[in-house]
């Protein structure tokens, strides 16, 4: 399992490529933990191409919401839903610290 850390401001994204194997039933699924409000996770548009069955890179978009000072950690795991009693088949921590907004232009 890979652990990664990223410190992000307000409104900041954070783009995080996963390799999916949805032709083999898995898909990825997150949760947040720590402060949950500090951060949200949308999956983008897959790019389409390849050969039939083959692994597709997957962009998750990671952004610090206002007005920061939070701290979250994301949980991605790739698992197959028929099957939840089975371990993931890959997993992927994200530790995200989001910093404080700033109070405005000096």
């Amino acid at each position: 399992m890979e652990v990664r850390s990223v410190v992000l401001s307000p409104g900041e994204p954070y783009e995080l490529r996963l390799t999916g194997r949805g032709a083999r039933g898995y898909v990825w699924t997150w949760q947040v933990t720590g402060d949950p409000d500090a951060v949200s996770v949308a999956q983008a548009a897959a790019a389409g191409g390849g050969p039939p069955g083959a692994a597709v890179e997957l962009c998750y978009v990671v952004r610090a919401r206002p007005p920061g000072g939070g701290r979250a950690r994301i949980r991605f795991a790739q698992v197959r839903p028929p099957y939840p009693d089975d371990a993931p088949y890959d997993e992927f921590v994200l530790d995200v610290r989001v910093t404080q907004a700033s109070g405005g232009a000096g």
